[in-house]
């Protein structure tokens, strides 16, 4: 049936076209009822009224209003599998992400939430990939999502790769045309569309921005869940981590990255940050005779000045940040080996694979740069076995606690055994 398992307004039910047969199968509710938006179950908590006096949902508004007028289109969940499930890819796994990965599995079968707690490079998505044709084969519905469209560009094509014969549907932005499929890759904010929909979820990033912040989003998660959860991430939040203490989520752990080397430890340079200075370049031009480099600044304002500098020097460079019309195709290009710097914002600290990449975050000390996002950031460098200690340089005026506690993390992790 088309769309299985959605959750649609009347606008978004006839702009899809939705055959009459597929619509007659539909529970219709009010889009607002008692000062509650049936969308992403936010309470109206102060007047959120049009002039004519109408209700209307602020929490989910980039998705189109909801009124106490609409009409929202719940359809009866998929139970068919679409493609045949199997798993193409020809890798192997580790004896410790085997592990892991038969964890994760136990926890589909016994319908238990669970946390997987890896650090940066250990192969979360291979060790996704026996789970996934698992629940396949049980005929599950899947939806594989995180709060930033970067990692879902970067899962996109080595899922598809991994189950070649299984189509599946990509969500994001202005991308939520929705094709016939049992596993559905989106970001978070896609999942508002779906009412019952999955077997399973699985959050990547889970302490990423915007889903750390907006409680909208895991109500989101569980509205469109009818099983377990799954979260990914190498830096859970207190609040997870409490979760784990108190046993109320179970844990899986992996401490190395798949080619077993430690993370890169970061050297930390106090000194002033206005823009880089010949001694900069120097040390810079030397890294970039083996490797591409990831420039981290904590302002976009800071990109066009640091590629001026950059170009100065005959240092060919791009900017990407959030909302740069043309973010997809310069990390595609970066990737590609099409030029050696991309100076960009913290949109770039998950997600990005790169093979032989150094790391330099600007500022540091900058107060936008949490712990978490310093650990990621430094997460980019050394992931693959052919240059596992690409160099990791944080520049500060300041020694901050996010600074201190991000080297400690680092260093735990290195130091920490794997169950």
């Amino acid at each position: 049936m088309r769309g299985a398992g959605q959750q649609l307004t009347r606008d978004e039910v006839e702009w899809r076209q939705l055959p009459a047969s597929s619509v007659t199968q539909a529970t219709r509710v009010l889009g607002i009822q008692n000062q509650r938006c049936n969308r992403c179950l936010a309470v109206m908590t102060r007047v959120n009224r049009l002039p004519s006096g109408t209700w209307y949902c602020q929490e989910c508004l980039t998705l189109g209003r909801v009124t106490d007028h609409t009409e929202l289109f719940r359809f009866p969940k998929r139970t068919e599998r679409i493609g045949d499930g199997q798993l193409t890819w020809q890798g192997d796994l580790t004896a410790d992400q085997a592990r892991v990965s038969q964890e994760l599995i136990a926890t589909f079968d016994e319908r238990r939430d669970r946390l997987l707690w890896a650090v940066t490079g250990a192969g979360k998505t291979e060790m996704l990939f026996p789970l996934l044709a698992h629940a396949l084969a049980k005929q599950a519905q899947i939806a594989i999502v995180s709060p930033r469209v970067d990692v879902i560009l970067e899962l996109a094509p080595r899922l598809q790769q991994a189950f070649a014969n299984t189509p599946i549907a990509v969500l994001y932005g202005e991308q939520h045309e929705l094709i016939e499929s049992s596993l559905v890759l989106a970001t978070t904010h896609q999942l508002l569309r779906f009412y019952h929909a999955f077997d399973l979820v699985i959050v990547d990033e889970v302490d990423a921005f915007p889903y750390a912040t907006v409680p909208m989003l895991d109500r989101a998660v569980h509205q469109a869940s009818m099983g377990p959860i799954i979260y990914l991430t190498a830096t859970p939040s207190n609040a997870m981590l409490r979760a784990v203490q108190h046993q109320k989520l179970a844990v899986s752990y992996l401490a190395r990255r798949f080619h077993q080397f430690p993370l890169p430890k970061p050297q930390v340079k106090l000194i002033g940050t206005g823009l880089p200075t010949r001694a900069h370049y120097k040390m810079i031009a030397k890294m970039l005779t083996t490797r591409q480099l990831l420039f981290f600044v904590p302002h976009i304002e800071q990109l066009a000045p640091l590629q001026t500098w950059f170009k100065q020097q005959g240092i060919d460079c791009q900017t990407v940040h959030a909302n740069d019309p043309e973010r997809q195709q310069k990390v595609a290009a970066f990737r590609a080996g099409d030029f050696p710097v991309l100076v960009t914002t913290t949109i770039l600290e998950r997600g990005v694979t790169i093979a032989r990449c150094a790391v330099i975050v600007w500022q540091a000390d900058a107060a936008l740069f949490s712990t978490s996002a310093l650990v990621q950031m430094a997460g980019r460098a050394g992931r693959s076995a052919d240059s596992p200690d690409d160099p990791v340089i944080y520049y500060a005026k300041h020694y901050t606690s996010a600074i201190h506690q991000a080297c400690r993390q680092i260093h735990q992790m290195n130091r920490r055994p794997t169950p």
